[in-house]
């Protein structure tokens, strides 16, 4: 498998496209009952093994757990300075409840405790994790630039901002990252942001790049589910089996290239304006390595539109 890298943004954070999303690692709050420590630092020990060098974490995966596990396995294994660190903060528990808080002070504050938990003594891309409500986005950006001039981090994101946000955040030229989610049957994002991240050299970091597993080509019209998916418009009802039915039609380019049909979907992304990389979830190091078979599909332009197509 060869190795990758690409440049985040106008950073000079160097990475393998393909990263890990780590909230799966430590993340018991996201998954009750179903996680082991072991098996997370597991994850990422197996990551970085394989050439995967980008790893995204939040102060909310765990809380907090999953920077401490990601924070342990780095000192065992002595890659700190290999390995480009994403995290991100906003939320904040007041009496019981989560509330978003984008405050210069807070930010300053999140980003201290999380060097501690992450044992550096620096992060390299920090994101805000939600628009708060009050905060002028260029103020909130603005206490980053400064944490970043101080060598507390090295490149600046923002997630889940509308284009307005996105605009405001970046007045001074300031953001590097963005990341939103995006996939083949949400694609919301290419009327506006997309658009705008090319221009401005801002990367695109698509979350949810397989729509909970219905872009991974492993369901079929009997497969039911007990869990968030019930509920879920694009897993219920006849949109289910149109959805279905559009994935299927993934499966004969998928063959063609020896590759899944997961692969393929992820590796369309990778030919997307601004999108330099994609951080795919594990819960087995197994799943680590088959993510970076993505890397192995080089698609056709011919390809590249015909899987636009069916998900027009």
């Amino acid at each position: 498998m060869a190795e990758q890298r690409t440049r985040l943004g106008n950073t000079d954070l160097i990475v393998n496209p393909i990263g890990l999303g780590a909230n799966a690692v430590g993340g018991h709050n996201i998954y009750p009952n179903m996680l082991n420590d072991e098996t997370g630092k597991d994850v990422v020990r197996a990551a970085l093994k394989q050439g995967i060098n980008f790893l995204d974490t939040a102060f909310i995966y765990g809380p907090e757990h999953s920077e401490r596990l990601i924070g342990e396995v780095l000192k065992e294994t002595g890659q700190r300075q290999d390995t480009i660190i994403a995290t991100k903060a906003a939320h904040k528990f007041v009496d019981g409840n989560v509330v978003f808080d984008n405050s210069p002070a807070f930010l300053k504050t999140s980003v201290d405790e999380a060097l501690k938990r992450l044992q550096t003594d620096y992060i390299d891309l920090f994101y805000i994790h939600f628009p708060d409500e009050h905060t002028p986005k260029d103020e909130a950006v603005g206490a980053l630039k400064r944490l970043k001039d101080e060598g507390k981090i090295r490149a600046i994101g923002v997630s889940n901002f509308s284009i307005d946000q996105l605009r405001e955040a970046n007045r001074d030229g300031d953001v590097d990252v963005l990341q939103s989610e995006y996939n083949l049957f949400k694609r919301e994002a290419e009327k506006e942001l997309l658009p705008y991240t090319a221009e401005n050299d801002i990367s695109f970091v698509p979350y949810f790049p397989l729509a909970a597993g219905l872009l991974g080509g492993k369901y079929n019209h009997d497969t039911t589910f007990q869990d968030g998916r019930a509920k879920n418009p694009l897993f219920t009802g006849e949109a289910f089996i149109q959805n279905l039915d559009k994935v299927e039609q993934l499966r004969s380019i998928a063959q063609s290239k020896d590759a899944e049909v997961a692969h393929l979907v992820l590796a369309w992304y990778l030919t997307q304006p601004s999108i330099d990389a994609l951080i795919p979830g594990a819960k087995k190091p197994e799943q680590v390595i088959n993510n970076l078979k993505t890397l192995d599909v080089e698609l056709t332009a011919e390809e590249i539109a015909v899987i636009d197509q069916i998900f027009r």
